[in-house]
């Protein structure tokens, strides 16, 4: 009777961590999508194929596609001294006359990390007065980081018509080759302490798998993740299993994020780079992303 008990409070408390997570993770008051005015383009990357010729590129520039889906400003910090680059290993596609499929394999290689940090700012300015009387942001996106080697792949569908090749679908996966991913996402909650605002009930999600479909309604990104933890917690066994326990009861409730337009359609331009064998692909111009390294005045 005690371990019925003991198992029914268990999964109770997972219901309702994985809850506070699909609202952290759901956004629901996005701002309107802005396109951006600007003509400035963002990074060029390497899509040439091969571990040996290529030089690979700045993790920087593979992950400038965050400031593009963001609907918040991001701030992008290097760690000092990194040596991270991402580069293609093979490209294989299969066509018929209506359908295509092009899966690319690609590696994390190097030390150090990239962080994409999601200013808070706007989200505490538009809840101010629900926080001064006690109120809480619920749990939000707070950065992504990429830290270390890793493989994943680049997986891309689309339809053929009159010759015509139409990208409907890319998946990044994270995981490849029975590797841990290197992506993980920090998520907090805001809430007004001491005459200040203050993070809470820090949490980090690793990411195994971004899915970006081209379909009818408001731009979504499907999410996938491995785990979630709270920070600091440790690598034992326990903390491991409990974190996969996590994850998997969070992937069942996660609805997909709302993303801006712009940022749908680069990475559905990219796949179309891939399938079509460019040797580069071009980001367009991310409006609110910042290279300064001071991310968000809230501690």
């Amino acid at each position: 009777m005690e371990d019925w008990f003991g198992a029914r409070v268990l999964l109770l408390v997972l219901m309702v961590w994985t809850n506070s997570l699909l609202t952290a993770l759901s956004q629901a008051d996005l701002p309107a999508v802005v396109l951006p005015a600007s003509v400035a383009t963002g990074p060029t990357i390497r899509l040439d194929v091969g571990r040996d010729h290529s030089p690979g590129n700045p993790m920087s520039s593979f992950m400038y596609f965050v400031p593009l889906i963001s609907p918040e400003p991001v701030s992008s910090i290097t760690s000092p001294g990194s040596t991270q680059t991402v580069r293609v290993l093979s490209s294989k596609r299969k066509s018929t006359g209506h359908s295509l499929t092009v899966t690319c394999e690609f590696e994390f290689a190097g030390n150090g990390s990239q962080q994409s940090i999601f200013d808070l700012a706007p989200i505490i300015h538009r809840h101010e007065r629900q926080l001064k009387e006690g109120g809480s942001t619920g749990r939000r996106l707070s950065s992504i980081t990429v830290e270390g080697p890793g493989s994943g792949t680049v997986e891309v569908e689309g339809t053929v018509s009159n010759n015509v090749e139409t990208v409907t679908e890319v998946r990044m996966r994270f995981n490849a080759r029975d590797k841990t991913s290197p992506v993980s996402i920090w998520l907090c909650e805001v809430r007004y302490r001491d005459g200040e605002f203050r993070r809470f009930n820090e949490i980090v999600a690793r990411v195994n798998t971004l899915t970006f479909r081209r379909k009818p309604g408001p731009p979504k990104m499907e999410v996938v993740v491995a785990s979630v933890k709270n920070k600091g917690a440790g690598n034992g066994l326990w903390q491991n299993l409990k974190g996969s326990i996590m994850g998997m009861a969070a992937n069942l409730l996660i609805d997909p994020l709302k993303v801006r337009a712009v940022g749908q359609q680069a990475m559905l331009d990219f796949g179309g780079a891939l399938a079509s064998g460019a040797a580069t692909f071009t980001f367009p111009h991310a409006t609110n992303l910042s290279l300064d390294s001071s991310p968000s005045a809230v501690p």
